[in-house]
């Protein structure tokens, strides 16, 4: 399969590009700055410049079957209170960007990360990630994952959400438990590669069509 990663440069996004490329998928990659990608793969093409660039978007779209984001609104640093190094509305304006001009490529599969406490699931999380993300600068980008969300939702195509607890590195290989309408107990905690190889392993399969599925340890 052809896809559009974006966000490809992130911690979970670089993970992703990976697990992609090792199960023989062709990746087309946009990034702010090509030095920043640390891999070379003949079934990798690297796009440089801004997600919010039609022209861009039309010419990495080109042969693509799905799309991808592990787009976040970034800080500058981890701490909650640390001024935001991107636009508070970028994923939602690229996600729109990509809903226009899908018809002209015959797009149906978009998957998108989210969060678990965006949306219906804000009631399901602790009452102090509560209060952070609603306190600090950490609330912009659930913002602006509901805004996405809303968006795909309206949009006709063939969505996911995936909604990740908190994202940790780590390489311990545990079960990952998947709570739709709060059906299941969720952990805090989900390492990145869990959350790459589950994002990897819905897109093959074809699974959670118009659904937001939270995901744990």
């Amino acid at each position: 399969m052809n896809v559009l990663l974006l966000g490809g440069t992130g911690r979970t996004g670089k993970l992703i590009v990976k697990q992609l490329l090792d199960q023989g998928h062709t990746v087309h990659l946009i990034v702010r700055d090509k030095a920043k990608v640390n891999i070379a793969h003949a079934s990798l093409t690297v796009f440089e410049g801004l997600t919010l660039d039609d022209n861009l978007l039309k010419e990495a779209l080109h042969g693509c079957q799905a799309v991808v984001s592990a787009l976040n609104i970034s800080r500058k640093s981890e701490f909650p209170w640390s001024a935001l190094r991107t636009p508070k509305t970028l994923m939602s304006d690229t996600i729109s960007k990509i809903i226009a001009i899908a018809p002209q490529f015959d797009l149906r599969r978009v998957i998108v990360l989210s969060a678990w406490g965006t949306s219906d699931t804000r009631k399901d999380i602790p009452l102090w990630f509560k209060w952070l993300i609603e306190n600090s600068n950490i609330k912009y980008g659930y913002m602006d994952h509901e805004r996405q969300e809303h968006l795909l939702m309206q949009s006709g195509l063939q969505w996911t959400a995936i909604r990740p607890a908190a994202l940790i590195n780590s390489a311990a290989k545990k079960p990952v438990v998947v709570s739709l309408s709060n059906n299941q107990k969720l952990s805090l905690l989900i390492s990145r590669a869990a959350v790459a190889n589950f994002t990897v392993d819905i897109l093959e399969q074809g699974k959670f069509i118009c659904e937001a599925p939270a995901i744990s340890w």
